[in-house]
């Protein structure tokens, strides 16, 4: 049995928390303004076939980041300090309980060690095969988590590959794979 050892609302979260660490007011509004940017943009976009998706991932960051901004407002702080942020303290307990929860699960359904997965989330974006580009329709891009970027592609193709999936229709293939959730150089 998976079990996740974090999920992608969880990188979200502490990639926010992280980054901010250090962070003095100008700099934390400066990055509220730059994720309401990018909540804009990802708006505008194609819709995704999954739940898990640019808009999602940059609304999660984009609350996050106000979610400091207004903490750090409050409570006067120069600069941002994740130990003195309960609500972070608190998520990271949570995630703790769901995974003592999930392990717990696990072993009472006769798995034995179960496998505590370190997986990210990529961006696979996909282009026009040769001959068949048509410039008014967008390449698809989709966020799947997975183990490794092969992985992600691996999983991208199996899911969308097939007849009358969304890279056939079009016939696309895959021309990218992006880490983006933790963000590259963030490490938990």
């Amino acid at each position: 049995m998976l079990i996740y050892e974090y999920l992608p609302h969880e990188l979200a979260r502490l990639g926010v928390v992280a980054s901010a660490a250090g962070l003095d007011r100008h700099r934390v509004d400066a990055r509220v303004r730059l994720a309401r940017e990018r909540v804009g943009k990802a708006r505008a976009a194609p819709r995704e076939p999954h739940h898990l998706s640019e808009l999602f991932i940059a609304e999660l960051r984009h609350l996050q980041w106000e979610r400091i901004a207004g903490l750090m407002a409050k409570e006067r702080m120069a600069a941002y300090t994740p130990s003195r942020d309960s609500r972070a303290v608190r998520y990271e307990q949570q995630r703790l309980q769901r995974l003592m929860r999930d392990v717990a699960e696990a072993e009472r359904s006769g798995v034995t060690g179960p496998e505590i997965c370190r997986q990210r989330v990529y961006r696979i974006g996909a282009r026009p095969a040769a001959g068949c580009s048509s410039p008014d329709m967008p390449a698809p891009v989709v966020h799947l988590m997975a183990a490794s970027a092969d992985e992600a592609a691996e999983r991208a193709w199996a899911v969308h590959g097939r007849d009358g999936g969304l890279y056939q229709r079009g016939s696309y293939r895959i021309a990218s794979v992006e880490q983006v959730l933790p963000e590259p150089g963030d490490i938990f």
